[in-house]
């Protein structure tokens, strides 16, 4: 399992479409950081593909994870590296298909220090607010 997500990752970062979506299940969920972002795997390819064709998908190094087994279903979490968002975290849930282990699952989010949950929040809900129209 470790091989196959260190892989996906990898093949992100190497711009290798058709690899990363070959580590998914046709019915993968992925969830993005932003609250809108909720893909299947379809409108993530979709979504993703401009980015494979310039060559420059994104990267994030694994820096420590945890996987636990139950039969055919896996479920982990990650820390990650990136040089745009710097510590992210990742967690998923793989399914073996065909004796092959698939990522059926993923979410990556941002860590918000408790200390700064609350500004972020406001921050959020200001983004969120539609700018008042003058009269």
């Amino acid at each position: 399992m470790n091989k196959v997500i260190d892989d996906w990752h990898k093949a992100a970062a190497d711009a290798d479409e058709s690899r990363y979506f070959a580590h998914m299940t046709a019915d993968a969920i992925f969830l993005g950081t932003d609250a809108s972002e909720r893909w299947d795997t379809k409108s993530f390819r979709e979504f993703a593909h401009p980015y494979f064709a310039k060559g420059k998908a994104w990267t994030f190094t694994p820096r420590e994870r945890h996987v636990i087994v139950d039969s055919n279903v896996a479920w982990f979490d990650e820390k990650l590296d990136s040089a745009s968002y710097g510590d992210v975290r990742g967690s998923g849930v793989l399914r073996r298909e065909k004796g092959e282990w698939k990522i059926a699952h993923y979410n990556l989010t941002i860590p918000i220090p408790n200390a700064l949950a609350k500004q972020v929040v406001e921050m959020i809900r200001k983004a969120a607010t539609p700018a008042a129209t003058p009269r």
